[in-house]
């Protein structure tokens, strides 16, 4: 479909089920979704349960003025073999446009591999996307190749690429420059043919400003940037999203025929979605679970308590009142660096809030994990092996 075509009304990108992120073994190469014709464009592929549990968005729809702007955006963009930089809060949908830009490219027959970059230690991260020889460290007892070999004709879709440590980003670098690969423990070099689509929830820019990732690997990714906005953003998307995961759901449940209240419709509408569409489709799927007579109510809907019922871009009135009153009382005594300990106290929260976990607390905070990583050291949270 030529840029110059209107867009439909509505487009669907429905995403397949994936090997965990640090997978063990490369997967085959994926065909293409079949697309239901330019009237609607429904993307399915298979095995979306296998998601449940994910932190991922697992459809995207174009409806909202904004929304329809970035569709424009990647059909123009998608044809050409430049780099591609998504940027975007989680569970925006940044994998579904990244698989989309592959299946409208040349590309689309080849494989596409997506890999959490935050998912890997950073003693493994090397090994797995550029591959190892036998021998090449200890527990290296096979050769192996990395995920840019396994990618070689299609897409390679690198996400929370901030996570990247200095020294493989270095390497990376090359690769893209180079267009080959050279696996650890070789001196060969290994030709390829990738299309690097790379994807952030933090602000690169200010990465780089610190130190924490190299401006020139920056600027040979950033050759075309998708901005994804924010689910209350595009409150034009909501609804639509709400009656896919509605059906969805409803098939998959075996339940008949459910309607969305339109009282409820309004309560979706004024909630400011933290969690973008991810929290969306888990709202839909627990109404789904305790609606009654086929009609989902208002109170059926149990929201983020994150930020209330609040209209988008509101604060709820009452955790800013416990906050500021919490500073008051900081503010009574007598701290030293006062703005470094408030900060502690900020990472501290957010790194047992997650369970410790460095992934999840560097995405609640929207820093990447180095940055959290060199401050939870700092504090003493964490060893610095570790």
């Amino acid at each position: 479909m030529g840029p110059g075509r209107d867009l439909p009304r509505a487009e669907f990108l429905l995403l397949s089920a994936m090997m965990p992120d640090a997978r063990a073994d490369p997967p085959a190469a994926q065909a293409p979704p079949a697309a239901t014709g330019d009237s609607g464009h429904l993307w399915t592929l298979p095995n979306r349960q296998a998601l449940a549990t994910s932190i991922r968005a697992t459809a995207q729809v174009f409806e909202d003025p904004r929304s329809m702007e970035l569709l424009a955006r990647i059909r123009l963009i998608a044809p050409s073999d430049a780099s591609v930089l998504v940027m975007g809060e989680t569970g925006t949908g940044k994998e579904l446009v990244a698989r989309h830009v592959h299946a409208l490219s040349h590309r689309a027959g080849a494989p596409f591999i997506a890999v959490n970059c935050g998912a890997f230690p950073e003693t493994l991260v090397e090994s797995e996307l550029f591959g190892h020889e036998k021998g090449a460290f200890s527990g290296a007892f096979a050769a192996k190749a990395g995920w840019f070999e396994a990618a070689n004709g299609g897409t390679l879709f690198l996400d929370e690429i901030g996570d990247l440590p200095l020294a493989v980003q270095v390497k990376l670098l090359r690769v893209l420059q180079e267009r080959e690969v050279v696996r650890l423990g070789s001196r060969r070099t290994v030709p390829i043919d990738v299309r690097v689509v790379a994807a952030t929830n933090v602000r690169l820019e200010e990465a780089v400003a610190a130190g924490h990732f190299r401006e020139d690997l920056y600027y040979r990714l950033h050759v075309v940037s998708l901005d994804l906005p924010a689910l209350r953003e595009r409150p034009g998307d909501i609804l639509p999203l709400a009656r896919h995961f509605i059906a969805e759901y409803r098939q998959r449940l075996g339940y008949g025929d459910i309607r969305l209240g339109s009282e409820a419709a309004d309560k979706l509408l004024a909630h400011p979605w933290p969690g973008n569409i991810r929290e969306l489709e888990n709202v839909i799927h627990h109404a789904l679970l305790i609606c009654r007579d086929g009609l989902i109510r208002p109170a059926d809907l149990h929201l983020s308590s994150l930020q209330g019922g609040a209209r988008a871009g509101e604060i709820a009135a009452d955790p800013r009142a416990r906050l500021e009153a919490a500073l008051a009382a900081y503010f009574q005594e007598d701290h030293e660096h006062l703005y470094e300990h408030l900060e502690d106290v900020i990472v501290r929260a957010a790194f047992e809030y997650s369970e410790r976990n460095q992934v999840q607390a560097a995405r609640l905070l929207g820093i990447s994990r180095n940055v959290l990583r060199a401050r939870l050291i700092r504090m003493g949270a964490i060893a610095a092996l570790k």
